[in-house]
């Protein structure tokens, strides 16, 4: 079976937009930010795949062995018509869930949902063709924006993989979730993985590792601004920073100016000091209890948690009450 037309929610307009929205905002706040939703173009999508290879980097494989042992239960716990991914990427992980569903039987639409058009139009290809029995049908979209767009009916269980729900501040994670449970129906169910509070010798090397792709990972951001934007940002002038933050239990990514410089952007002129941060990245980890209390405020109830076998990573199955 062919993967069907992708649903596009979505355009280039709504995406330029948008970015000139969160530029303006965030590089004129008293301490400066953009979204690390911003690293994502086509290099950024590169160094991001190699940076879940490096040795520092445990969360893409601690999150893969929590799948590994437990997909065949998900499968049989949720017994779900349709699997809806957000922020899918390639949805490498998911064919682990993808296969014990085909094995369990039932599972008979997969729905993608990720912001950009040339990566899910390569990746519902590719599922189309080894899943041949499975509906696939693809949503160009933000998932902080588009809920309402997920396919309804059905035992339904939306998976949301990687950490990623962490780089929401907590305001905009109690609103997604709150969203997530607007859009869900009473026994539907959410999969999330959360990196999990832990000695920060391990967590900081992750976003910092020895060969540097982190660093240039965050530097790209500025490159997609002067690309999209015509701003004139000299990546090479910024340090990259990891810091752990012991109150907040989350690690910040910062580009430090490393000399005092002026960046046109935009009709903005924006000054930066010598040593001043730009944010570009929070990424919270979670205790257990705090993501099943997070879930209860939205209306679920948490029905298994599981970790790796080192206790680095959690996935939790939760019931839409």
């Amino acid at each position: 079976m062919s993967a069907e037309p992708l649903e596009i929610h979505l355009d280039d307009r709504d995406i330029s937009r948008s970015l000139r929205r969160d530029v303006r905002v965030g590089l004129t706040a008293a301490v400066k930010w953009l979204p690390p939703k911003w690293f994502y173009d086509s290099r950024g999508s590169e160094l991001f795949d190699e940076i879940t290879r490096l040795p520092e980097y445990y969360p893409t494989r601690a999150e893969r062995a929590v799948l590994a042992a437990q997909a065949t239960e998900i499968a049989e716990l949720t017994g779900a018509k349709t699997l809806i991914e957000l922020g899918s990427g390639s949805s490498e992980k998911t064919r682990l869930l993808l296969d014990a569903f085909t094995q369990h039987g039932g599972l008979g639409t997969f729905v993608p949902l990720d912001v950009s058009v040339s990566a899910l139009a390569g990746s519902t290809a590719a599922l189309a063709a080894d899943y041949p029995g499975l509906r696939v049908r693809g949503i160009v979209g933000d998932f902080t924006r588009h809920l309402e767009h997920l396919p309804t009916g059905g035992r339904r269980l939306v998976i949301f993989l990687g950490g990623t729900i962490g780089n929401l501040l907590p305001e905009e994670r109690a609103a997604f979730v709150a969203g997530m449970r607007a859009a869900l129906e009473a026994g539907d169910w959410l999969l999330v993985g959360t990196d999990l509070v832990k000695d920060p010798a391990v967590i900081v090397p992750a976003y910092d590792d020895a060969a540097g792709v982190t660093a240039e990972f965050n530097r790209n951001v500025l490159r997609v601004l002067n690309r999209e934007l015509g701003a004139d940002f000299d990546p090479a002038g910024f340090a990259h920073v990891a810091l752990w933050n012991p109150e907040q239990e989350w690690i910040e990514m910062r580009l430090r100016a490393e000399r005092s410089m002026r960046v046109a952007v935009l009709d903005l002129n924006v000054d930066f000091a010598v040593g001043e941060d730009l944010r570009t990245e929070v990424s919270a980890k979670f205790r257990p209890e705090g993501i099943s209390r997070e879930l209860a405020a939205a209306g679920f109830r948490t029905e298994r948690f599981w970790t790796d076998p080192d206790g680095l990573f959690g996935v939790t199955l939760a019931r839409a009450e």
